[in-house]
């Protein structure tokens, strides 16, 4: 899905030159693995599908598929505002089709499922696309400030969500 490309040139320099590159690509690749991990213990939690759940499911895709996109922009042009905007625009909306594929299946569970006790309030969950919409207004003013921002809240997610673990290991 994220796409890698050779350096032109065989020195260390062109190597460096790539480095823009390979660290949105290694960003990017982080966060679409936050999702996979998060998304099969969500699954766990999840006793029947149904349409809207499917729907919403297809949501949070499209989304994630327009990662790579956002990605190479910022990284070949060097983490430039718009590009860098545009890459937390692009964390934004999965996020905000996550809790969209949360509520779909709250909704058919129940709000005494074992997904709706596990989340909680969800803070972390609210949390984050608050802050990639603040990284995205940010990379106008300092886009590598903006980029800090979209670690942080990859370094909040890297771990698999620990309350779906613990409702897993009860269920």
């Amino acid at each position: 899905m994220l796409e890698l490309k050779v350096p032109h040139g065989d020195d260390l320099a062109a190597l460096a030159g790539a480095a823009p590159v390979f660290l949105s690509y290694v960003l990017s690749f982080v966060y679409v693995a936050i999702y996979w991990n998060n998304h099969h213990h969500f699954f766990h939690l999840v006793r029947r599908v149904d349409g809207s759940m499917l729907w919403a499911n297809l949501h949070l895709l499209f989304w994630l598929s327009l990662i790579p996109f956002a990605t190479a922009w910022m990284g070949e042009n060097r983490f430039a505002p718009v590009p860098t905007a545009a890459y937390g625009i692009a964390l934004v909306m999965p996020a905000l089709a996550w809790q969209v594929l949360q509520f779909a299946i709250i909704r058919t569970h129940g709000r005494d499922s074992a997904l709706a006790q596990a989340l909680g309030r969800d803070l972390k969950g609210k949390l984050s696309p608050l802050l990639y919409l603040t990284g995205a207004l940010l990379a106008f003013v300092d886009a590598w400030a903006a980029g800090t921002v979209y670690v942080v809240v990859a370094l909040m997610w890297l771990v698999p969500d620990r309350r779906i673990e613990r409702m897993v290991g009860r269920a």
